[in-house]
């Protein structure tokens, strides 16, 4: 008789053996569960006497002359092995659902400003192809959001090369390059100007920014014009700021993923960047880990609408 397994033995059942089981179960008999299986009833009956081996020995039927009967072990396993069954069957739809981005789940986040466009309508689009797919979304700074992509919170990340984040570590798929604008009252001489300005005529200006430095943020822009810009007024919400530039109270750079959101009592003045583009904007993910179908779905989407972005360059 072979040996019973220890109390906290993991027993090696192969799910081909549970089938067969409950096939047989469900029959009464082995030739019954042969033909549903498509098996000869030998193979059937070595598939039974493997099973019975590997958890211990005791039958699992009772052989009769016609058919079989369950044995007390027998009727003790039946509902242990449709619990695999169906958990297995639960596995593949699950599984199914997340190759066909119809179930799953999609974690991102995006800084501030990619908030006012370019996010809402990847997602709206997103939502309308896979409706079924739960969507979380978080805000913050690049350097926060890449924090939290490394932590496995999240599957991708809408990030910005503002701020100095070090990106290298990352897989970056590029989205778009963003121009800057400067944001004035509508009674500044600027207002009326025709074309890109260069921000040196701005070196005199009071200036509303996030940040009491430059460093890291977009006036990084007017350090590489060769002047340090007067930051007069720390503000961090875009909406806030506009109210200050309406009140005359300094002016304020634009990205372009903004720009489509100034209220009316605020003009936009395109910069003239010698430098290049003020930013470039990436969807990051973690190096080596690889992206769900439903963040390689969203990660497409992006790149659709990064592409429809009126001021921005994809």
């Amino acid at each position: 008789m072979a040996a019973m397994p220890k109390q906290h033995e993991f027993p090696e059942v192969s799910t081909v053996w549970l089938r067969a089981f409950l096939e047989v179960a469900r029959h009464g008999s082995f030739t019954g569960a042969a033909r549903t299986l498509g098996w000869t009833q030998s193979a059937v009956s070595r598939q039974i006497s493997t099973l019975e081996g590997a958890l211990g020995g005791a039958p699992l039927f009772d052989r009769l002359p016609r058919g079989v009967r369950l044995t007390e072990a027998g009727r003790i396993l039946v509902p242990h092995a449709e619990a695999v069954a169906e958990s297995l069957h639960d596995a593949v739809r699950e599984l199914t659902a997340l190759r066909e981005v119809s179930g799953g789940r999609l974690r991102f986040g995006a800084f501030a400003t990619a908030d006012a466009g370019l996010v809402p309508q990847a997602l709206a689009v997103f939502r309308t192809r896979h409706s079924r797919v739960h969507v979380t979304r978080e805000e913050g700074l690049t350097p926060v959001l890449l924090e939290r992509l490394t932590a496995g919170h999240l599957d991708l990340a809408v990030v910005s090369t503002t701020g100095h984040a070090p990106l290298e570590a990352y897989e970056l798929h590029h989205l778009l390059d963003e121009s800057l604008y400067v944001a004035v009252h509508t009674a500044h001489p600027l207002a009326r100007h025709k074309g890109p300005v260069r921000l040196g005529r701005l070196a005199d200006a009071d200036w509303i920014s996030g940040s009491s430095r430059p460093e890291g943020t977009l006036l990084d822009a007017a350090l590489r014009q060769g002047f340090r810009p007067r930051v007069a007024h720390v503000v961090g919400e875009w909406t806030a700021k506009q109210g200050y530039v309406a009140a005359g109270l300094g002016v304020a750079l634009v990205p372009a993923l903004a720009a489509g959101s100034v209220r009316p009592d605020v003009c936009l003045v395109p910069v003239l960047d010698e430098g290049g583009p003020a930013r470039a904007v990436y969807a990051a993910t973690a190096r080596g880990r690889s992206l769900s179908p439903a963040g390689a779905e969203f990660l497409a989407v992006l790149r659709e609408a990064a592409a429809k972005m009126p001021h921005a360059m994809a």
